[in-house]
């Protein structure tokens, strides 16, 4: 297949037909491997005799919606359903299929270019596994291939400055971890984590004085020192910030759930005091830390 140099939305350059568009009645009775139907059910929603709505789609389109299939992935594994898991992954993948159509429509690349760059990116960046290097532990492994995706750069000409590949569209608490992460990787970091707490204090008393000083542009300035410091205490401690803060919503969502339960709804909530709202929150973390909420 003719590729296309340049980006996503490339040059006019001819692409090359895609593949032939089966049926619904052939890949409704045919006897396929699960991934080439996957496929091929693609390729017919694509098609004029599929769906108007897919045909519409766009990359910038569904891409919000990869977004939601990823956090869909992660809520299934936090809670081990592992039903939901297998048809979360299922939707996860379709993005995949969406994109590698529309990229092979428009003679970019194809599923089959996607498969071969994973492959050929994994036994380069394991050469333990597929070389005669040595890794004695996930640490020297990690090492080995930060040093071997330096090295792809460097050969592709595409060295960039150490953030520059930190996605700027990440959630803020992801992006915050690597962005410290990734300082850190050249030295930029506390030596321990009590050098951290005591940044977090220090950013906790300017913003007790921007509240003091009225100034909002001010406080969101220094709000966001605490919570990026907070996220970089966190990778300090090996404590994943971003599961960390989920585990701690989940938490909260029980626990304000049996507030509710408490009191009947939230008609009965909307009545009560400072008062009241502290107890009700002290029965519910008691009845969940012994095991009845």
């Amino acid at each position: 297949m003719q590729k296309r140099n340049g980006g996503i939305e490339g040059a006019n350059v001819a692409a090359e037909p895609v593949a032939a568009v089966m049926t619904a009645a052939e890949i409704a009775g045919g006897t396929m491997p699960a991934m080439e139907r996957a496929r091929a059910v693609m390729r017919l929603l694509r098609s004029p005799e599929g769906c108007p709505w897919d045909r519409e789609q766009s990359f910038d389109s569904i891409k919000r919606h990869t977004l939601e299939e990823v956090y869909e992935v992660f809520d299934a594994i936090e809670r081990r359903s592992w039903g939901e898991l297998r048809d979360e992954l299922g939707d996860l993948l379709l993005q995949v299929l969406f994109y590698a159509q529309m990229a092979e429509e428009a003679g970019h690349f194809d599923l089959d270019d996607v498969a071969e760059a994973l492959n050929a990116k994994l036994v380069r960046r394991h050469p333990h596994v597929f070389g005669v290097t040595v890794a004695t532990d996930a640490t020297a492994v990690l090492r080995s291939w930060e040093q071997i995706k330096r090295e792809e750069k460097r050969v592709a000409g595409t060295q960039a400055g150490v953030l520059e590949d930190v996605p700027r569209t990440m959630p803020a608490v992801m992006e915050a971890a690597k962005l410290g992460g990734r300082a850190a990787k050249v030295g930029f970091d506390w030596p321990e984590a009590e050098g951290l707490l005591a940044k977090m204090e220090e950013e906790l008393a300017e913003v007790r004085a921007e509240m003091a000083a009225g100034s909002r542009t001010r406080l969101e300035e220094e709000m966001g020192d605490v919570l990026f410091t907070a996220v970089n205490l966190a990778r300090h401690l090996k404590v994943d910030a971003e599961g960390a803060l989920r585990a701690a919503n989940a938490k909260f969502r029980r626990r304000f759930r049996a507030m509710e339960m408490q009191v009947g709804g939230r008609a009965a909530m909307e009545a009560l005091d400072a008062a009241a709202w502290d107890r009700l929150w002290g029965t519910a973390k008691a009845l969940e830390e012994t095991g009845q909420g």
